[in-house]
């Protein structure tokens, strides 16, 4: 025989969770924006459609039954569902229209993001970022946490159940005083590192660790006693003699236009380079979106920065 089971909706399972969490039927049909009747009734038929009961009804009030509260969550999830579809499926008609909690490192977000989001709002005139700065490791706390919707971070480093799109390879050029002796070379020789004072940012920056790795390599001494807090801030030292420094080539590209006091070098044969990706949470609703955000960011970043930094290519 055909089953002749009523068909059970949507919104009689989000009448449910409304009454389940109120526990009270006056209440939850005024935030509902419905009858008490209506939602009586409502209530009522899938009751019948279910063959349960899912609320015990006394004069001491509303009550969920054992099956109501084995069915509580399996609605819950289904209505989280349906809201992620129509989230989807609207940005996908319509296009993005809101804001996004962004969160950038302090060495990247300032030398990059000019570039970057005014194209987006001419794409998307109606796309807004918050944007925060941060280190690397709160990026990632964050995301987790849900502080920001999507962050740019270095790739290496993300965690591997992060949603992450590859943006581009970044190099990170030598900088010394003018009064160096090592000023004179365009390209240093590696072994002219050797004993080099370097100075650098403060531990919490992934940017920190890689210069350790390459001052360990190349035999040069990181300056711990003078780490720095801002890039401005270790191009002020490097001016005033008290070491050389590795700063990031979109840095250099903005802030460092034909500066007299100092000299912008490369190692010969070695490039450093540190890369950069996008990253949001696997479940995010606008994860659908983040996928063409990304391909616009390498677009943009390609016909604007090109001869600054090399953009992936997927």
């Amino acid at each position: 025989m055909p089953n002749t089971q009523p068909q059970l909706s949507i919104k009689q399972l989000k009448y449910f969770a409304a009454v389940a969490h109120t526990l009270n039927f006056r209440r939850a049909a005024h935030q509902l924006g419905i009858s008490q009747p209506t939602l009586t009734n409502q209530i009522l038929k899938l009751e019948e459609g279910l063959q349960l009961t899912l609320f015990e009804r006394s004069r001491n009030g509303t009550m969920l039954s054992a099956d109501g509260r084995e069915l509580l969550n399996h609605a819950e999830q289904i209505l989280n569902t349906i809201n992620e579809f129509q989230s989807v499926a609207r940005e996908l008609s319509q296009g993005p229209k809101t804001t996004f909690k962004l969160g950038i490192p302090p060495t990247l977000g300032p030398y990059l993001l000019p570039f970057v989001l005014p194209q987006l709002h001419h794409l998307y005139d109606k796309l807004k970022f918050y944007v925060r700065e941060s280190a690397p490791n709160e990026l990632h706390a964050g995301l987790y946490k849900g502080d920001y919707d999507l962050i740019i971070s270095p790739l290496a480093g993300l965690p591997s159940d992060f949603v992450v799109e590859p943006l581009f390879t970044e190099p990170l050029k030598l900088v010394l005083s003018s009064e160096h002796p090592l000023s004179e070379n365009v390209f240093v020789e590696p072994d002219s590192l050797k004993g080099l004072r370097i100075l650098t940012l403060e531990d919490k920056h992934h940017f920190h660790h890689q210069v350790l790795d390459v001052c360990n390599e190349l035999g040069a001494e990181l300056q711990r006693d003078y780490e720095g807090t801002s890039l401005d801030t270790l191009r002020q030292m490097v001016v005033m003699g008290m070491g050389a420094a590795f700063l990031p080539g979109l840095y250099v590209h903005s802030e460092m236009h034909n500066p007299e006091a100092l000299k912008v070098c490369e190692i010969k044969n070695k490039p450093i380079l540190r890369q950069h990706a996008l990253a949001w949470r696997n479940t995010s609703p606008s994860r659908v979106f983040f996928r063409e955000l990304a391909d616009r960011f390498r677009r943009i970043i390609q016909a604007r920065l090109n001869h600054v930094v090399e953009v992936y290519n997927p």
